[in-house]
């Protein structure tokens, strides 16, 4: 089937767009601007593996042997730096990046750029916020119209016997926590880039790295964070939000509409729904701005594609605002697009979209290297358990591993 959409049919050029899964949404889009274009050429999607690492591999591999079938891709934003530096995205032209980064938020434009050049097209950009009850909150006497810091929102908890909500698993989502800790703290994991891994210096051991290391311990140790917070993903911290015992969590958009699907369903009383509330992401430090996780889908186009003109200007067209703001209502994928979150129809199915535009505004992608599996990976061991972590002793022995992986004198 895919050598077929690589084919012409009828004169007419067929681009495949390789998505990742989703509700249907790309597929759809696909659809919307293959009547778009007007005979000149159709979109065809595939899908790839639903694990991030998976999709990265399937396209790395393809891309290794030059596959021409590759016109479109969704990548994942940590990845683009790997697929940009190995020469298998197509340049963007001067025009199409001007034009797809009017009114973009900062974190998605940040997050498609390698090298100081625009190397893939922002689509949807997907961050985390502060959801809490509202009655706990209030119980709590915790003023949730100002900035919250981790150590209130520990505090919180611990006066009200309620959970916290975050993500400990050994997997991609404890990196994604720890970025934003580091982040919010005024650092990096990587203080200084390269495109030559001995060259690479991590600022794990830096004071904001220390601090970082401090909040995961204090939240693991606050002792309401529930028994399995080693294994904890955003679907299990959702769940214990849910409970009865729900009271803070970090996570992304999609909760509101899981929560509405149960309520329909009937398994969840309205009234739970009603008692949600939405803020920005926590505070390390009081005062200092935090920096939400970034994430997102972002469409980069085949260096060996047989159509890059006509898959540039595809790329064009699946992120238009309109097409940005019916993925958002019918998938639950918050746009890159600020004009969106002025649509009444997104307003309507989120309320909470003014914070996750707020959101965005202020998140810092994950680390953009090349290498970014090393480093995320020997993170991933280093800084799990999290229970177990040692501010004065775990950054060093990151450091020194994760080194040590980039030097090739370790293995993950």
């Amino acid at each position: 089937m895919l050598a077929a959409c690589g084919s012409d049919e009828g004169g007419v050029p067929t681009l495949t767009w390789y998505i990742n899964p989703d509700a249907g949404g790309q597929a759809e889009i696909a659809s919307r601007c293959t009547e778009a274009a007007e005979g000149r050429y159709r979109i065809a999607t595939a899908t790839l593996p639903r694990e991030a690492t998976g999709q990265r591999e399937q396209l790395i591999r393809r891309l290794a042997a030059n596959d021409a079938s590759i016109d479109i891709m969704s990548l994942d934003p940590p990845f683009i730096p790997e697929f940009a530096q190995a020469g298998f995205l197509a340049p963007v032209p001067e025009d199409v990046a001007e034009r797809v980064t009017e009114d973009v938020v900062e974190s998605a434009i940040e997050g498609s750029t390698w090298d100081d050049e625009l190397v893939a097209v922002p689509f949807w950009a997907n961050t985390q916020i502060l959801w809490y009850r509202e009655s706990v909150a209030e119980a709590a006497g915790l003023d949730m119209s100002q900035p919250v810091t981790w150590d209130e929102i520990i505090a919180a908890a611990q006066d009200q016997d309620a959970l916290i909500g975050v993500q400990g698993i050994r997997a991609e989502a404890l990196t994604v926590w720890f970025n934003a800790l580091i982040e919010s703290a005024g650092g990096s994991i990587i203080a200084e880039n390269s495109t030559d891994p001995e060259q690479i210096q991590l600022g794990l051991t830096s004071e904001a790295g220390v601090r970082a290391t401090e909040v995961m311990r204090a939240i693991s140790d606050s002792g309401q964070t529930g028994p399995a917070l080693s294994t904890a993903n955003e679907d299990s911290t959702a769940t214990g939000f849910e409970g009865e015992d729900g009271g803070f969590m970090v996570n992304y958009p999609f909760v509101y509409p899981r929560a509405l699907g149960k309520v329909e369903e009937g398994s969840m009383e309205q009234a739970t729904v009603d008692d949600y509330g939405w803020a920005v992401y926590p505070q390390v430090d009081e005062g200092t701005e935090s920096a939400p996780p970034y994430g997102g889908i972002n469409l980069g186009v085949g260096a060996f594609s047989e159509n890059v003109d006509f898959a540039f200007e595809a790329t064009e067209c699946i992120t238009s605002t309109e097409n940005q703001a019916y993925y958002f209502v019918t998938n639950g994928n918050p746009a890159s697009d600020t004009a969106v979150y002025d649509d009444p129809a997104v307003l309507e199915e989120f309320p909470m979209a003014p914070v996750i535009q707020q959101s965005l505004e202020q998140a810092a992608p994950r680390p953009q290297t090349p290498y970014y599996s090393e480093v995320s990976g020997g993170l991933q061991r280093e800084y799990h358990p999290t229970g177990s972590v040692d501010p004065e002793s775990t950054p060093e022995s990151a450091t020194d591993f994760i080194t040590a992986v980039l030097r090739k004198e370790q293995l993950l």
